[in-house]
């Protein structure tokens, strides 16, 4: 059977059309079963206890209806069931649309790409194809299939998957955001200037780390309990120096009219200082720097970055939404290599010889989803030989 079922007005406009019989009450949006479910596990239109998740809106004859969770009269609809909707009694020949908005849920999520497999296909790709009596694995647990899946989801997405996430931030005057919810490491953040132009910021490093604990000391520094012996904690000193901290103070400029000024301006004045020579990157620069509190689980920035706009991009596990548990094409196969063999590596009695040749199948299919996973182009290749060769000129 083929992989798309919806229509071209489904998928391209976001919407279904509808031409009403005499008396017709229910109209059934269709568009949500196919590559919804291929792409993220849910129907594009949903309901709970009768209210619908508010991703789609209904027209008739071009004029908006308003949703009840009661019978509908006049100009209104109810969701009843999963992808279903009723109207009052319609005339024949009247014209319903189901429209899909302009968010995460509704458009966004109808045109997500085709380029993915949902990890429950794979699932089930898997028991199919290599699962059953004659096969290499004669019976095995779904539950089993489904943790080796998600486990393989997981180391994949760190050095294989494109699963980095960016979010667009502004730093409040606390000068710290908090962690994003499924996040699990970082790798890269970006100040972005007037112009758009991102700028990158960089971890402190060892110009500051904050500190997990902060006891409260006595008098000859022991730290203190409180009534179930618990150290108590306090606020963290160093942490507030660091919100206070003047950047240019950091960068080696050490007067307000020297940053004023510029310190990389080319004046006669400025190159006679010489204070530039043996600078380290670290500190020689006035975009910023970050740097994690995994005490509070915010993200601290230096004082230059208060009111600024950050990108910040960052690499999660894919397992934190049903969205996300979704497999590139392209990896498809590394996906099933890797439960083979993690399924017949922990299942007793088999011979070494079998385990050894899925851990080979395993590492090839994965270094082949790697490089389609690169998508380096000859165009590209070619721009970079050429600018190689370009001569620098004054």
């Amino acid at each position: 059977m083929a992989f798309l079922t919806q229509t071209n007005e489904q998928y391209y406009a976001s919407q279904q059309t509808f031409i009403a019989t005499a008396a017709q009450t229910s109209f059934v949006w269709t568009g949500g079963d196919d590559q919804g479910k291929a792409r993220i596990g849910t129907n594009l239109i949903a309901s709970v206890a009768n209210v619908s998740i508010t991703n789609f809106e209904v027209l008739v004859n071009d004029v908006v209806w308003a949703e009840v969770s009661t019978a509908p009269t006049g100009n209104q609809y109810k969701v009843t069931a999963l992808n279903t909707i009723t109207v009052p009694a319609m005339a024949g020949g009247e014209v319903i649309k189901i429209r899909l908005l302009n968010m995460s849920t509704g458009q966004w999520a109808n045109h997500d790409t085709y380029s993915y497999i949902s990890i429950n296909d794979i699932i089930n790709n898997f028991q199919v194809a290599y699962v059953g009596n004659g096969k290499l694995i004669p019976s095995v647990k779904r539950t089993d299939v489904m943790f080796h899946a998600k486990r393989g989801l997981q180391e994949f997405s760190y050095d294989t998957l494109k699963s980095i996430k960016s979010q667009e931030l502004t730093v409040p005057a606390s000068l710290s955001l908090l962690i994003p919810q499924d996040y699990v490491n970082y790798v890269s953040f970006f100040r972005v200037d007037s112009l758009g132009v991102q700028r990158p910021i960089y971890p402190t490093n060892l110009l500051h780390q904050a500190p997990q604990q902060v006891p409260i000391q006595d008098g000859d520094g022991i730290p203190t309990q409180d009534s179930v012996g618990n150290n108590t904690e306090g606020t963290s000193q160093s942490n507030e120096r660091w919100k206070e901290a003047e950047d240019y103070k950091i960068s080696g400029v050490y007067s307000d009219q020297m940053y004023n000024e510029g310190v990389y301006d080319w004046g006669w004045e400025k190159v006679a200082y010489g204070q530039r020579y043996g600078a380290t990157p670290e500190t020689s620069q006035n975009n910023g720097w970050f740097n994690f509190n995994e005490r509070e689980g915010t993200i601290m920035f230096s004082s230059n970055l208060a009111n600024e706009l950050l990108i910040l991009t960052y690499i999660s596990d894919g397992l934190a939404v049903d969205r996300d548990m979704k497999i590139p094409k392209l990896a498809e196969e590394a996906m099933y290599m890797h439960l083979l063999y993690s399924i017949l590596s922990t299942m007793a009695n088999t011979p070494e010889y079998i385990v050894r040749r899925y851990k080979v199948e395993r590492r090839a299919a994965l270094r082949n989803a790697k490089i389609r996973l690169s998508n380096i182009k000859l165009q590209e290749i070619i721009q970079v030989m050429r600018n190689k060769s370009k001569w620098i000129k004054h």
